[in-house]
């Protein structure tokens, strides 16, 4: 497939790119859902203020261990909105498309990076 002469994915490009998003944005739910629990601390056992030993060091680490677990879950829905976005762009049939150049997204990109809107040379020229 000569992927510059394109104009754009055919509807079974698109359906086979829908088919990886969606298994993506399952994956990347759970794993949220993981992240969450951990910084709300469902799994505790009770235990934590029953040893005041050392217990200025656990409240700081605890502290430090919530505000990572605060960021990777912020990191994790915008992952999430980036993919439901690009299902949107497949239902308008301009998912793969390059936002600057406008060529086509190579699919081995897509495939490993479904929410990519820049093509790898778009890309080298936004770091130059």
């Amino acid at each position: 497939m000569a992927i510059e002469n394109t104009v754009r994915y055919s509807d079974s490009e698109l359906e086979r790119f829908k088919t990886i998003i969606l298994d993506k944005i399952e994956h990347a739910k759970r794993d949220l859902e993981l992240i969450k629990s951990a910084y709300m601390n469902d799994h505790t056992n009770g235990t934590e203020d029953t040893s005041p030993q050392f217990k200025a060091f656990d409240e700081g680490s605890a502290v430090n261990s919530k505000e990572s677990n605060s960021a990777l879950a912020i990191r994790q829905e915008k992952f999430i909105r980036d993919l439901k976005n690009a299902l949107i762009r497949v239902e308008n049939k301009t998912y793969g498309i390059c936002r600057v150049t406008g060529k086509l997204i190579n699919p081995k990109r897509l495939e490993l990076v479904p929410h990519a809107t820049l093509s790898i040379e778009a890309k080298n020229i936004q770091k130059s």
